[in-house]
Order: C-alpha cells, then sequence, then structure tokens
C-alpha cells in the first residue's frame, strides 16, 4: 500500500511539473485557410485571445515584415471593429501582374467600436494577402495586443530553431511548395469566374429550352382550339339544314 502511494503521488508531482514546464498557448497567432503556397494568394486570421480576468481586448496592431514586403492586403469587416491600413513607400519596387509597385502595406490596426474581446472569448481578424514570398518558408509578422486598462502586450519575439518559445511569440505563417500552376488563389479566383461563366451559359440555354417547350405548348394549344372551332362550324351548318 505504501509503495502504491507513493508512486500516486510521485506521479502526480510529475504531471504538476509537466503542466507547469508547457508554455501558454493563449497568444497571438496566424493561419491560413487551406494553404499559403510561395509566389500566391492566402486568406489568414490573426486569432486574438483574452488572457485577463477583469479587462477586453480593444485595438490590434500586425506590423508586416519589412524582408517581405506584400503589395496586396485586404481587410474583412470584422462587426464591432474597424480596420486602417498603412502603407509605406519601398526603397525597391515590386512587379506584380507586369506592374511595378513603389508601396507596401507596412500595418494593419483593428480599434473595437463596442465592447472588444471579452474575458474568456478570442476573436478573429481576416485578411487576403499576396503575392506572397517565393524565397521564404515563413513569414513573421509583429502584433501588439492593446486592452481597455491601458495594458499593452507585444506579441514581438522571434521563435529561434532548437529553443523553448518565448513568453510573447510572435505570430508566423509557414508557407508551403508553390502551387502546380503557379497562381495559387489567384487560380481559384479565376476558376470562380469560369464557373461562374458556365453557370450563365446553362441558364441561358436552360431558358432556351424553357422557351421551346412554352411555344411547342402554345402551338399545341392553338390547333388543339382551331380544330374545336373548325367542328362548331360544321355542326352549326348541318343544323341550320336540317332545320
Amino acid at each position: 500500500m505504501k509503495a502504491s502511494r507513493v508512486s500516486v503521488v510521485g506521479g502526480v508531482a510529475a504531471s504538476a511539473v509537466l503542466l507547469l514546464s508547457v508554455p501558454a498557448f493563449a497568444h497571438v497567432s496566424v493561419s491560413a485557410e487551406g494553404e499559403a503556397a510561395k509566389g500566391g494568394y492566402a486568406t489568414v486570421n490573426f486569432k486574438v485571445p483574452n488572457e485577463m480576468d477583469d479587462a477586453a481586448t480593444n485595438k490590434l496592431e500586425v506590423s508586416f515584415p519589412e524582408d517581405h514586403p506584400l503589395a496586396s492586403v485586404m481587410t474583412q469587416p470584422v462587426p464591432g471593429w474597424t480596420a486602417k491600413v498603412t502603407k509605406t513607400k519601398l526603397d525597391k519596387p515590386l512587379e506584380m501582374h507586369g506592374e511595378k509597385i513603389d508601396e507596401a502595406v507596412s500595418k494593419v490596426t483593428w480599434t473595437a467600436d463596442g465592447k472588444g474581446v471579452q474575458p474568456g472569448s478570442f476573436q478573429k481578424f481576416p485578411l487576403s494577402i499576396g503575392a506572397l514570398p517565393e524565397d521564404a518558408d515563413e513569414l513573421v509578422f509583429k502584433a501588439v495586443q492593446t486592452y481597455d486598462n491601458k495594458e499593452v502586450v507585444r506579441w514581438i519575439e522571434p521563435q529561434q530553431k532548437g529553443q523553448e518559445e518565448p513568453e510573447h511569440p510572435a505570430p508566423a505563417l509557414a508557407l508551403t511548395a508553390p502551387s502546380e500552376d503557379g497562381h495559387g488563389a489567384a487560380a481559384s479566383h479565376d476558376d470562380a469566374k469560369e464557373d461562374a461563366k458556365s453557370g450563365d451559359k446553362s441558364e441561358s440555354a436552360a431558358s432556351s429550352d424553357s422557351s421551346d417547350s412554352t411555344a411547342r405548348v402554345l402551338g399545341i394549344v392553338g390547333i388543339v382550339v382551331g380544330a374545336a372551332g373548325v367542328a362548331f362550324g360544321v355542326l352549326a351548318g348541318r343544323r341550320r339544314v336540317n332545320s
């Protein structure tokens, strides 16, 4: 019995040590919807949890990597929040779809219009970004989370290979291999357009078939009505002769 109790106590102690050694997971992070292919476009979500019990997150600032500037960044409306996109001039212009781009997005700021992110909850902030770099395996952002009690948490520490996760890690987006067609999400957008065109053609064909069917029905009805008229005339003639 004593040995058994010692084993149980030892197991509980070991579990407690393990739990204490596990880093906190409630930090600002970024992930892609689907894949974030090199050279393509992606929709990403910045996930912001509230780590406090008595304050709400009312502001998020995300700074973009300067070594891999992104020319295209679009925000998606988030109820209760206002987004502001900040751009800066580039020392070396980018080439995008055959055009030279001399500025890129340096920061996106979301500010709460209402209650913000309440304790015990989180909020996702989506962005469409591109074109993603072809010479990098990840994009590292810097995020600053502000609470309504004026406390600020800076998620800006990069993760070093072979080392433990820092206390306030910077959000990092892993990039996948380029897509086979080399266009990433842009190709999907083109596919959607083609599907829409196909849908329009199908609707047009269906409308044409419907019109033909209607014309046939009306034609048959006209023949029946005409035949009935002829029959009525013949009967009327016979009645006159007999009278």
